[in-house]
């Protein structure tokens, strides 16, 4: 039917059970990962991601922190959604190229230096 269609494109956020779904797959962790550290069966945790039933509010809490979400964003889809990990690691990457860069401009910093004294040790010595 045409309404099953128009479903099939709703966004995953529209649900409470698709955001709770949407955070774990942006952490990379599987609801084996995840169960355990809220303190509940994957069972469980299967059921409120497919809308079957709903986390007290403790459990919302618990489930926000362990996937790095605002509560806020989990329980009503306001706020800041979730950023993906792709954007954390190109921050990674870019922090630790950064220090890498130093490190080098340190070490060409320090081949000046010792090139200008020995210049300047050997040009006194010449004239």
């Amino acid at each position: 039917s045409m309404n099953n269609m128009t479903q099939n494109f709703a966004s995953d956020d529209d649900t409470l059970g698709g955001r709770i779904t949407h955070a774990r797959d942006l952490t990379g962790m599987e609801t084996s990962d995840v169960a355990p550290h809220i303190g509940v069966t994957e069972e469980t945790l299967a059921e409120w991601e497919s809308d079957r039933s709903e986390p007290r509010s403790n459990k919302l809490m618990t489930l926000a922190g362990v996937m790095g979400v605002s509560p806020a964003w989990l329980i009503s889809g306001n706020g800041e959604a979730p950023q993906a990990p792709g954007v954390l690691s190109a921050l990674d990457e870019m922090t630790a190229e950064l220090a890498r860069l130093r490190e080098l401009n340190t070490q060409v910093m320090a081949g000046i230096e010792l090139m200008e004294s020995r210049l300047a040790t050997i040009t006194a010595a010449v004239k």
